[in-house]
């Protein structure tokens, strides 16, 4: 490695910030970048591990310590087609990524990690800068055409590698954009949504075609998508939410999280938003749900300037730290504090929500909430809980958003009328061998498939599904590679 001694000199540090008051006013990304020198200790902190860790943790299998390495000692273009060999989109996943690469990092076990996720995301914007970033065009077109029916980042990679397999591949998108959950789940502030035009214009010069306001299904006949095509592929992502059907769920001040992440990024957009207008404005918001969406819905609140803003999570307070049930190098389940935590938020765990309470004109204004008490099982998991005694009260409350994860995919429409098998979770089903559907020349990939997951795993489904539709096309034969260590510097 360039700097053996690295992990030994230099601690963890990560780029600045903007302070709170200031980027709370907008919703551009407040994360800065660090400089060389910076840039350049972090990278030398790799450890040169006999056995990299890392790469088993990230489900794309990037080659960290050599993009280290690289970034070292300044070999810029090496650095980005090393990481470009295994991951179609580092900006988005620099950016937006929980990071498992960092848990599995070896310097983990006894120091900070290594910051994994900030250097990939300096690796591609140096890239873009300094002008490495080409469309990947195939020598040949193969004569075969494929359908990529949605555009999120497991529809946006398979589509990528299809295309450089040689294959005409056009890429249908309900929404007025292409990103998916990228555009119109992501705030701004997370995710600016150049970086996500910027790589469709990529793909575009690369040859890849994109429809939107095609909803198949809908207002694209799925019968002429199938005579038109050699193969499709679904990736439309898990959208049905998880609802809370209590007593006042239809009252007014009761909205899914998506929907109001989504009319925010309409309008950051300057684009129309349909339906009511959700605002959190001079309210007392509630988030129920703790992960990330949750924490999306605190940071949206806080740039509405509403009047206070509360998260509840229905399981207990996860440690700080490790415990002897998260060993290294598995992903702990520890405290996580995020950006939007850090501008302001009430947390509370191990709270359930008996109702919601509404005015005499259908608004809601409060909500019925109580304590739990959970027993805890062997392994470390909560297990089972009870509601505590004397602890149910009410709380004002204007605003409710469900963040509770989502449920399956859309079945209306699309999934109906094609008539594909659903796992037992309400998911297309097809195996993670083959990723074939029970419809010979139906193919799927990333939440549509494995259910509500991360945006690394949604690249990382993309990539194997386009292989195996490759070999589907070419009589078992297939160039493309997914979890590959050997790497060429783009000429």
């Amino acid at each position: 490695m360039g700097k053996p001694t690295g992990f030994i000199e230099f601690t963890r540090e990560l780029p600045g910030k903007r302070p709170v008051a200031e980027r709370i006013k907008d919703y551009k990304e407040f994360v800065e970048r660090l400089p060389d020198e910076k840039l350049n200790q972090q990278s030398g902190r790799c450890m040169n591990c006999g056995v990299p860790f890392c790469h088993s943790g990230c489900p794309l299998g990037n080659v960290i310590p050599e993009f280290n390495d690289a970034i070292f000692n300044k070999s810029w273009e090496e650095a980005y087609s090393i990481l470009s060999s295994t991951n179609n989109f580092p900006e988005f996943t620099g950016r937006i990524c929980p990071a498992p690469c960092e848990s599995a990092c070896v310097l983990g076990i006894n120091q900070p990690a290594v910051t994994i996720e900030e250097i990939e995301k300096h690796i591609i914007e140096i890239a873009f800068d300094k002008g490495f970033v080409k469309p990947r065009k195939p020598n040949v077109r193969t004569g075969k055409k494929i359908a990529v029916v949605g555009s999120g980042p497991s529809g946006l990679a398979a589509a990528a590698q299809l295309n450089f397999a040689g294959h005409q591949v056009t890429v249908y998108e309900r929404d007025d954009a292409p990103g998916g959950l990228l555009r119109y789940g992501i705030p701004d502030f997370k995710l600016e949504k150049w970086v996500i035009d910027r790589r469709v214009a990529v793909m575009e010069l690369e040859g890849v075609v994109f429809k939107c306001n095609n909803n198949v299904g809908v207002n694209i006949s799925i019968n002429d998508l199938l005579r038109e095509n050699h193969a499709i592929v679904l990736a439309g992502g898990s959208t049905i939410p998880r609802n809370l059907p209590i007593p006042g769920r239809e009252l007014k001040g009761v909205y899914f999280a998506m929907e109001f992440l989504k009319q925010q990024n309409k309008r950051v957009a300057n684009r129309q938003v349909d339906g009511e207008e959700l605002l959190a404005t001079n309210k007392n918001v509630v988030v129920i749900g703790g992960g990330d969406t949750g924490s999306d819905c605190v940071g949206t609140s806080n740039r509405h300037g509403a009047k206070t803003v509360t998260q509840f999570e229905l399981l207990p307070k996860p440690p700080i730290g490790r415990t002897d049930n998260m060993p290294w190098p598995t992903y702990p389940m520890t405290l996580k504090i995020t950006s939007s935590h850090e501008e302001g938020a009430d947390r509370y765990w191990a709270i359930a929500t008996k109702n919601f309470i509404g005015d005499e004109n259908g608004n809601l204004k409060a909500l019925n909430i109580v304590d739990l008490e959970w027993t805890i099982s062997a392994d470390g998991r909560p297990a089972k809980f009870v509601e505590k005694e004397g602890s149910e009260r009410e709380i004002p409350c204007e605003l409710a958003l469900l963040a509770m994860g989502f449920m399956h995919p859309q079945h209306d429409g699309l999934i109906n009328q094609l008539g594909v098998e659903l796992d037992e979770r309400g998911n297309v089903k097809a195996t993670e061998q083959a990723y074939q559907t029970n419809i010979q020349k139906i193919f799927t990939a990333g939440d549509m498939r494995r259910g509500q997951s991360l945006v690394v795993w949604a690249i990382s489904e993309g990539r194997e599904c386009a292989r195996k539709v490759d070999e589907y096309l070419m009589n078992g034969h297939s160039l493309l590679e997914t979890k590959d260590s050997s790497y060429v510097i783009n000429s």
